[in-house]
Formats: C-alpha cells, sequence, structure tokens
C-alpha cells in the first residue's frame, strides 16, 4: 500500500513510544517492542 505521508505514532497509555514525525522515520523491526516498558 502506498502512503501518502500521513503520521505514524505509537502510544501506550496516553504516552507517545514512537513518533514518525518527530524522528522523521519508521521505525526499525523490534525497535517499538523495545520501547515498551516491562510490567512491575
Amino acid at each position: 500500500m502506498k502512503g501518502s505521508g500521513g503520521i505514524f505514532d505509537v502510544v501506550l497509555d496516553g504516552k507517545t513510544l514512537f513518533s514518525k514525525h518527530e524522528t522523521g522515520r519508521f521505525p526499525e523491526p523490534g525497535e517499538v517492542l523495545g520501547l515498551i516498558p516491562a510490567a512491575p
């Protein structure tokens, strides 16, 4: 599917974990999973 320059953000519990808009790129494979905090 061809993109149209949209915003790609990953948000968990109201906190932005990754933002394509801020970084100017898509996340690398596994990058977003590495940003999710471990459960207590």
